[in-house]
């Protein structure tokens, strides 16, 4: 379940489509052909010149030196995809469209399409991941996935409260799965948790294991903003906490990605993979952050390491 990752804001109905006819995409329709008109009246014949020699034919590239050929609306359609896998609880048209960087018109059709097939779905004006979506990532499941479900959800009674579980890939924090319940609901995602893993456990935990070089890379690319009054900002100042970071110890934040929740995040480091195991508690019991999370990182110790692969 992908429940952590891009901006979560307060329901809203879903945007009114335009009416057939105009043009979002801020293109112009087709012109209709023009009819062909009477053919010009021939001038008085050019006085015949010497032939002109035909030059050698430009040489085309060899197949192997040209680039691919790519579809455009491909292209956008995946970019919302991956959108919306930044918001646990849903994106609406506009939140995808400017997180994908696509003009609202663009986003609205290719919404419309991918909802139509099954790859994402929409309920109360927002959009989700959809059935069809899913089912290609059953197809790629890991074995080590029904036990690290099963192992979280012990810890997540256990600690009495929601345990994450997140790796960094592809230069990105992705939050592979939470276990929750009422009692013990998950932190109320907000801001693309991808975007701001300077402010969170998880992603201080993540960049944490990264070398300088990485860490500095991503904070390049995802500049350290202000998210609540606790929160660190400054590129000096977090990757200054970052090196300051024990690799066995559990990172503890307290109300810096969000108002009312105290976080604890494990390092798990096996070979190349950097990932995490996290939990948060709401702001009320933060009296009890350090005694879970070391038992946290007890229960982490004990765990198979092969559910990561």
């Amino acid at each position: 379940m992908d429940r952590i990752a891009q901006p979560f804001e307060k329901t809203q109905p879903f945007e009114t489509a335009r009416p057939f006819g105009e043009h979002p995409f801020g293109e112009q329709p087709f012109e209709a052909a023009r009819p062909l008109g009477p053919a010009r009246e021939a001038g008085p014949a050019r006085e015949a010149g010497p032939a002109r020699e035909a030059g050698p034919a430009a040489p085309r590239p060899p197949e192997a030196d040209r680039g691919p050929t790519l579809i455009g609306s491909v292209q956008r359609a995946l970019r919302l995809l991956e959108a919306v896998g930044g918001f646990r609880r849903g994106a609406t048209a506009k939140q995808l469209a400017r997180a994908a960087e696509l003009p609202l018109g663009t986003a609205y059709h290719l919404l419309r399409t991918l909802a139509h097939e099954g790859y994402l779905r929409r309920s109360e004006g927002r959009f989700f991941h959809g059935e069809a979506l899913d089912g290609i990532a059953r197809s790629r499941g890991r074995c080590g996935d029904p036990d690290l479900r099963t192992r979280m959800r012990s810890l997540r009674d256990e600690l009495g409260a929601a345990v994450y579980f997140a790796l960094y890939r592809d230069g990105e924090v992705h939050v592979v799965d939470v276990a929750e319940d009422p009692n013990r609901p998950a932190v109320e995602p907000w801001a693309d948790f991808r975007a701001t893993a300077h402010a969170h456990a998880i992603g201080q935990c993540l960049l944490g294991q990264l070398p300088e070089e990485e860490r500095r890379d991503h904070l390049a690319r995802h500049p350290p903003a202000g998210l609540t009054p606790s929160t660190l900002t400054g590129e000096t100042a977090v990757l200054r906490r970052l090196a300051s970071l024990r690799p066995t110890m559990p990172v503890l934040e307290r109300q810096e990605y969000a108002l009312g929740t105290v976080c604890a995040a494990v390092p798990i480091t096996i070979g190349p993979v950097v990932a995490t195991m996290a939990l948060s508690l709401p702001v009320e019991r933060a009296d009890r952050l350090v005694s879970v999370a070391c038992q946290l990182r007890r229960g982490v110790g004990a765990m198979s390491p092969s559910f990561i692969f």
